[in-house]
């Protein structure tokens, strides 16, 4: 009996769907800024593909359609990727927040 490559695929893509939402969730506060440092660097390396993609150049005898699709891919990955390496980088920046010192209140201050 022979899959569909494309049902194959499917079935891979949902069951990393679920262990992944398993993973972070189970991921306890003092290890999400390691763990969003890493997200950065594997989004970085996205952005270097997407750039390849959008990018793309015209095989010859091919059709002027799949190159725009590669483009339009590529620039569409670069920015998802890209609003996700900003948005770690906020979070990161909160959660090292939270661990700084906080200045003591001074008495003479209060009086």
């Amino acid at each position: 009996m022979d899959v569909d490559p494309t049902v194959f695929r499917l079935a891979i893509f949902v069951l990393a769907i679920f262990v992944g939402y398993y993973v972070v969730w189970s991921v306890t506060p003092a290890l999400h800024t390691p763990l969003m440092a890493v997200t950065n660097a594997v989004s970085s390396v996205i952005i270097v593909g997407a750039l390849l993609a959008a990018a793309a150049q015209a095989a010859p005898g091919a059709g002027a359609g799949a190159v725009m699709i590669s483009k339009g891919a590529g620039a569409l990955a670069a920015a998802l990727a890209a609003v996700n390496i900003f948005g770690g980088f906020l979070v990161t920046q909160r959660m090292l927040a939270m661990y700084k010192k906080k200045d003591p209140v001074k008495k003479d201050a209060a009086k």
